[in-house]
């Protein structure tokens, strides 16, 4: 039974504007992803699917006469997915290791990803995997990740660049809190982690000798967002410190906006530099998936909420939910600037705020000297 302190709390959180918006824009937003799927897959005159490839291995760390087969570790393509520890990212990890990729686990927990591993291996017993604990709302971690990460890649043997970043990672906070760098959490981890990550292994991907990808998981929630700014201290989740209650859904989906923008951002400046076939940018929005991303919302408004969408046929499983994660990773290599949804290859328009692309410099430029600052802080630390 419902212990009184639970039914507080749940109380408490269904009297504020954030449950209504989560209750109801989000669910809107979710109908309007489907809505606008349905009808341009209905009247579209050509086909809106991609189709998936299988992945081109890099050559061999080391020039050698003989030729390495295809069967092994150094050459196969390597894959970085964050939040690897439970829910989609450990989906991905499973699918992407059956694709033939060197599938390199990211999380803030090591047994969890000790876990996956095992659980991944006992399915594929030709799995080829890597774990590394990385905590993504922490700059130093990240730095500390690349360092290990690239003497993991000489150590092995391995091409040194990365084929495929992934960057999953993502959580839906209840309660503000700050990161060792002064930053709001949930912005740390979702936004400025992931912007950080990318910017720090841009040289591995630019050094792939095959097409890399950079495919950003962000979800159907950033539609609910009518208006932006993009300074330091909204970017970096300060300004929300006014705030008497802490808007969590509000930040949720603005983190998931700034994805966004940076993806489309980050595609553009690819292309200008005509490396825009060689390194590709993909986004990507799974829908609603049964996670434990609401694992700090009031246990019978979580369990509430899932059923609500089991009930309306909105709710996926890890398993089915990762197909346009996949569908991504997996396009060809000319596709990038899209924004995938529905599974099938599909791609739809996201949010017509996310193509603002004055807002998405702005945020590029904020999200750079934030990047900047943050160098400046470490550069006298080493690993």
């Amino acid at each position: 039974m419902m212990e009184l302190k639970d039914f507080k709390e749940a109380l408490n959180f269904a009297f504020t504007t954030e449950f209504w918006r989560m209750g109801v824009f989000w669910t809107i937003s979710l109908v309007l992803s489907y809505l606008q799927l349905f009808t341009t897959t209905l009247f579209s005159r050509t086909p809106i699917s991609h189709p998936r490839c299988s992945p081109s291995p890099p050559p061999p760390a080391a020039t050698t006469a003989t030729s390495t087969p295809t069967t092994s570790p150094t050459r196969r393509p390597v894959c970085i997915i964050t939040g690897a520890t439970s829910g989609l990212g450990a989906a991905a990890a499973y699918s992407l290791s059956m694709e033939g990729f060197f599938v390199v686990l990211v999380g803030r927990s090591s047994h969890l990803l000790s876990k996956v591993m095992e659980a991944i291996e006992r399915r594929n017993k030709n799995a080829h995997l890597k774990c590394f604990q990385v905590d993504l709302s922490s700059f130093l971690s990240i730095l500390k990740f690349k360092g290990s990460f690239q003497q993991w890649l000489m150590d092995s043997d391995l091409h040194s660049s990365v084929q495929l970043l992934i960057n999953n990672a993502g959580i839906l906070a209840t309660t503000f809190r700050l990161t060792a760098e002064g930053y709001d959490q949930m912005m740390g981890t979702n936004y400025i982690g992931a912007f950080s990550l990318t910017k720090v292994l841009l040289p591995l991907l630019e050094n792939s000798p095959v097409p890399a990808r950079i495919v950003n998981v962000t979800s159907f929630t950033h539609r609910s967002v009518s208006d932006i700014q993009v300074d330091k201290e909204t970017v970096s989740g300060k300004s929300f410190l006014k705030f008497k209650k802490y808007p969590c859904a509000h930040i949720y989906e603005y983190s998931k906006l700034c994805l966004l923008l940076f993806s489309y951002e980050l595609h553009r400046h690819f292309g200008v530099m005509g490396k825009s076939r060689q390194v590709s940018v993909i986004a990507v929005d799974p829908g609603a998936v049964k996670t434990n991303i609401m694992r700090e919302v009031p246990t019978c408004i979580s369990y509430v909420a899932l059923l609500a969408l089991k009930l309306l046929g909105l709710l996926q499983s890890p398993e089915n939910g990762v197909r346009s994660i996949l569908d991504a990773a997996l396009a060809p290599p000319e596709i990038s600037g899209v924004y995938f949804f529905g599974g099938n290859g599909r791609t739809v328009n996201s949010s017509a705020l996310s193509y603002d692309t004055k807002l998405a410099k702005e945020l590029w430029d904020t999200s750079c000297d934030l990047f900047l600052e943050l160098q400046l802080a470490f550069k006298d630390t080493s690993f």
